[in-house]
């Protein structure tokens, strides 16, 4: 029995209400927080090594345990489980808001990233398990692009509230999180996957953690503390933990990462330029809202409303990026669009004492909101394209934990590797240099994330014509589909929508050509569907 709930109706608005607030909760503090950094950083008297660990605090959780928390979900109640992350979060939020120092505001963000391991996984789920299927890509699409509205005027709302207090951009959180939370008790329908009776990794989770926390940690306080015994034994206990995730991984029955799948050159490869390109990219936003303020002299709102260009531009153009992935393949966008971006970091040096926005940080954010569109919807279509549908979201999980960590090691190597540490970014003329420094850096990654793409993204063999192309399970990768068959640039088709050639489908969920944002890491993918129904009477309300 599948989800009964339609887009038309006030029952599925309500549920769309919900999922797009709390999955906007996390997806917003991947951002703003940026903006508060510096003032944030000279209240509680914190050096650049501590805004680092602001910054890194959250994606360190949230990335090492975003698929445990879709684990958890499918085990024990998407709906229960997503609640939990979102009061979790809102806790988090208001500690963060009271921190006296730091050291409490660095923990507080902790604990928001695993809040937001909890609830971003199990946001899509409900949508996916809740709709019926000729609704349901219909929910996802509009979850993505109300996600990515909000994702745009974010940082502008947040600069405002940081102009008042810095604090404001936490405890802006709460009454969003109660909202949520009073929507989610009375409006959506509580879910399971039934197939989820195995163990849960928690090993694996516990070792992902330990490992990209011992390596940042190593990283990050080189640039201060220099390569002393505690860095030394930090660096040498995260290598070997993640050393340890691997073995435990593929001795696993039941693995939060299948490492099978990156037997896959596709797979692998994708996962390679998203590695580039989301480092680049968290170093870039890091930075340049500290660049903004204390060297260029412009207030929170506007550094936080030089983000919107990008955004903006993602929404407009990234549903025809994936469209056109569909038609020529996504290797050449793949190439193109981080050379694009490339040419933003470039432009980004401009930005210095006197800076104007229009002439110097417009013109860098614009080039750089255009290599993104072309980039991300291909690159999510890749990753989809690598993987059969029962497998499509581990695939979009594993890929979207690989930016976010991509950005946690870049905010922690990148600017020791510039030279910035200890008070510099309140010294304008140093940070400056720095800043110049990184963005030469960033924008080599991204040359490097464009050469492999031209190298590593090839086509995939053509799905032959036949009752299996475009059945249910079979992800098709882009313009390999003969016509008139269902599937399209990866393009995974839920279960049950899809059936033989000739018989009546529901329309293939299309991520690809969804409107949306990527700035905080790629799109995710709901995976198989769970229906509502499946947890039980009395659950929840529809």
């Amino acid at each position: 029995m599948s989800g009964e709930l339609r887009v038309d109706q006030a029952s599925g608005r309500w549920v769309l209400a919900a999922t797009v607030g709390g999955s906007g909760l996390a997806m917003l503090d991947s951002t703003v927080v940026n903006v508060a950094l510096e003032r944030l950083g000279r209240d509680l008297d914190a050096d650049f090594a501590a805004l680092q660990w602001v910054v890194n605090g959250y994606t360190l959780s949230l990335a090492a345990l975003i698929l445990l928390g879709g684990a958890l979900g499918d085990r024990f109640g998407r709906r229960r489980v997503f609640l939990v992350g979102v009061v979790w979060f809102a806790v988090a939020s208001a500690l963060c808001g009271l921190a006296p120092t730091v050291g409490m505001l660095v923990a507080g963000r902790v604990l928001q990233g695993i809040g937001g391991a909890l609830l971003t996984p199990g946001s899509l789920a409900l949508i996916a398990a809740s709709f019926r299927p000729a609704d349901r890509s219909r929910a996802i699409g509009a979850w993505s692009g109300l996600g990515g509205v909000a994702g745009a005027i974010g940082p502008f709302v947040g600069g405002a509230l940081v102009d008042w207090t810095w604090r404001a951009v936490f405890w802006i959180n709460v009454p969003v999180a109660v909202a949520v939370v009073l929507i989610t008790l009375r409006h959506v329908p509580e879910s399971r996957d039934p197939d989820a009776g195995g163990g849960i990794d928690l090993l694996g989770a516990a070792l992902a953690v330990l490992g990209l926390g011992g390596i940042t940690f190593a990283l990050t306080e080189i640039g201060t503390a220099g390569a002393g015994p505690t860095v030394l034994v930090s660096g040498v206990v995260g290598v070997l933990a993640m050393v340890a995730f691997l073995v435990v991984e593929h001795r696993s029955p039941h693995p939060l990462v299948p490492l099978s799948m990156f037997r896959d050159p596709l797979f692998s490869g994708t996962n390679a330029v998203t590695l580039l390109l989301y480092g680049a990219l968290g170093v870039f936003f890091f930075l340049l809202m500290l660049q903004m303020q204390t060297v260029a002299g412009f207030s929170p709102t506007v550094a936080g409303t030089s983000l919107l260009p990008i955004t903006a531009l993602m929404l407009l153009l990234s549903a025809r990026a994936g469209a056109l992935a569909d038609r020529i393949g996504p290797r050449p966008l793949m190439t193109v669009g981080p050379l694009l971006a490339a040419g933003g970091f470039l432009l980004a040096i401009r930005v210095g004492p006197g800076a104007s926005y229009l002439a110097d940080v417009l013109p860098a954010t614009v080039l750089l909101g255009l290599g993104l569109a072309a980039t991300v919807a291909p690159l999510t279509a890749t990753v989809l394209a690598s993987a059969d549908e029962h497998h499509a979201g581990i695939a979009s999980g594993i890929n979207n934990a690989v930016a976010r960590s991509a950005g946690l090691l870049a905010v922690a190597v990148i600017p020791v590797a510039a030279g910035l540490g200890g008070a510099d970014y309140t010294d304008p003329a140093v940070y400056n240099a720095g800043f110049r420094r990184a963005m030469l850096i960033g924008a080599a990654l991204l040359v490097l994330s464009s050469a492999m793409s031209a190298v590593l993204i090839r086509p995939v063999k053509a799905v032959p014509a036949g009752p299996q192309a475009g059945s249910a399970g079979t992800a098709v990768p882009a313009g390999q589909v003969p016509a008139g068959q269902a599937g399209s640039a990866g393009t995974a088709v839920p279960a049950g929508q899809a059936g033989p050639a000739g018989s009546a489908a529901v329309a293939p969920l299309r991520l690809a050509e969804c409107v949306h944002c990527g700035v905080a890491g790629p799109q995710l993918h709901p995976g198989p569907s769970t229906p509502a129904a499946a947890a039980g009477p009395g659950t929840g309300r529809a």
